[in-house]
């Protein structure tokens, strides 16, 4: 559906009665209605069940005939299947709702929560990493939840074995969160059946995902940026250049986390992903101080706001001019077809705070045009 479809947003007001988590449920799980569409659909009209009633005229503009919203009885039976489970439903805008998750472009507007509420509102540190992983790199994830725990933080991983289950198992005892890429009662990989048991006892897992979701590929990526956005870091403990835990470094990034990595042997595969982070800038990791220390400096208080009148001097002042011939240079090698920013950056060789100067400038002239995902191209 197109974008310019929905405008003008009113305030968001959250829905807290069954039968706004119903109306909820209907518009996630209706044909073509994912969280970007759910919420331009909730800005332009305000609730959920609004925008559920305008959704078939929505789709029609949009040149899909014979459009149908999901059945009230496919979200009912939905419900239903999430309290046999056990589980809670918590809809994006309410006060269980995480609030980092909410600051994402794409939050998932509804999530199956089963296991200690509380921990949504902690401090939370992302873990991700190889499924194949090496003795150390386990013995490194154990050592950095368990240090995590200690002060205060609630470790986040994906239930996956390897890096994710050695993280959930050494914070189980000061709190952790298990991101599911299925149902919330569809454990996978089932050898975590018993410590996905213990997660909903003692932790907390989260699925955005209808009850009985088999996890398929797709389901993965999706997950991953949940991850990411439910903490204000992610450390990537072993991964190769391309894995899935660099998906979750990726969406990190886009979502203004620090990413953080945990250095290893260049002739080991499963580091080199993450020697390409350190390389390309993300925090070099050996141990929860590090990470601790990283977050702190985040945390800082920023300087104080200037004034209106300072604010208006700042405003009125004409952007800095970068090197002319360096925007020469990033124009020249781009086309309106969108590229990663990163892969400007090593095609040209040049210093990433230099490009990053640049471009923002040429983003203000209308030179070139920023994309979701780190992405750039010239207008089109």
């Amino acid at each position: 559906m197109k974008a310019d479809l929905f405008s003008y947003p009113t305030p968001f007001t959250p829905h807290t009665t069954e039968e706004d988590e119903l109306f909820f449920l209907r518009l996630i799980r209706s044909r073509r209605v994912g969280p970007t569409t759910f919420h331009r659909m909730i800005r332009e009209h305000g609730t959920a069940q609004a925008a559920l009633a305008a959704l078939p005229e929505v789709a029609r503009a949009a040149g899909v005939s014979d459009y149908q919203t999901c059945p009230e009885s496919v979200a009912l039976a939905e419900m239903k299947a999430g309290h046999r489970a056990g589980a809670r439903l918590i809809c994006f805008g309410t006060p269980a709702y995480p609030c980092d998750l909410a600051g994402i472009e794409d939050a998932p507007p509804v999530l199956w929560a089963l296991g200690r509420l509380e921990l949504l509102q902690s401090p939370m540190v992302a873990m991700v990493g190889a499924r194949n992983a090496s003795s150390l790199g386990l013995r490194m994830a154990r050592r950095l939840a368990e240090g995590l725990g200690e002060a205060g933080i609630t470790v986040v991983s994906g239930l996956a074995r390897g890096i994710d289950t050695a993280a959930h198992t050494a914070a189980l005892p000061t709190g952790t969160i298990a991101v599911q890429a299925g149902g919330i009662e569809v454990i996978y990989p089932q050898e975590n059946t018993k410590l996905a048991d213990q997660i909903a006892e003692q932790g907390l897992r989260l699925s955005e995902n209808p009850p009985g979701t088999q996890p398929q590929a797709r389901h993965f990526p999706q997950r991953n940026r949940i991850i990411s956005g439910l903490a204000s870091g992610v450390v990537v403990v072993e991964a190769a250049t391309k894995s899935g835990s660099l998906i979750t470094a990726r969406d990190a990034l886009d979502q203004g986390r620090e990413v953080m990595a945990v250095p290893g042997h260049p002739m080991d595969g499963r580091a080199g992903g993450c020697n390409l982070l350190i390389r390309d800038g993300a925090i070099l990791v050996r141990g929860s101080e590090d990470v601790l220390a990283a977050l702190q400096a985040v945390a800082a208080p920023a300087p104080p706001e200037p004034d209106a009148a300072e604010a208006l001097q700042i405003i009125q002042r004409p952007a800095a001019r970068t090197d002319t011939a360096l925007d020469k240079r990033i124009t020249a090698c781009l086309t309106p077809s969108p590229v990663a920013e990163d892969q400007v950056i090593r095609d040209l060789g040049i210093n990433a705070a230099e490009f990053a100067r640049a471009i923002i400038v040429l983003e203000i002239e209308g030179a070139i045009t920023r994309h979701p995902g780190g992405l750039i191209s010239l207008p089109s």
